[in-house]
């Protein structure tokens, strides 16, 4: 038997017993915002995890870090609580945060994906308007 043979017959018994080779890596996901801007004072924000790959949303994520502050206009000490809410649509994470002034806010995410190894981080920024 080959090595091509038996490349293949490892694959094909992996993938019936229920083991799919990984094809993407962590690098391959990032966060988008849905919208750049909210309002100042109580807001939602709402984030979509895309596989760059495929350009699909993916649903299940666990956010396992989460922090916002006003980093990009120079005051990374004024952070605020954000909190995680549910989401209805799959691939779409929601958080409340109090922007308490107008300006940039960075939001820095970190997910781990269900079968990649390593975490997935991003940092976004959203401008709190009047």
């Amino acid at each position: 038997m080959t090595i091509r043979c038996k490349t293949a017959a490892v694959a094909a018994a992996m993938t019936l017993w229920g083991f799919a080779p990984a094809f993407a890596e962590v690098k391959d996901y990032e966060f988008q915002l849905v919208q750049n801007e909210a309002k100042k004072g109580e807001a939602t924000i709402a984030v979509r995890l895309l596989n760059k790959k495929t350009g699909k949303t993916v649903p299940d994520a666990v956010i396992s870090a989460k922090r916002i502050d006003m980093a990009p206009d120079g005051m990374a000490e004024m952070a605020t609580k954000i909190e995680q809410m549910s989401s209805t649509e799959p691939g779409v994470y929601r958080f409340k945060a109090n922007l308490s002034m107008e300006g940039r806010w960075q939001l820095s995410l970190g997910a781990k994906v269900q079968g990649e190894t390593g975490t997935v981080e991003s940092r976004l920024v959203i401008k709190a308007t009047p």
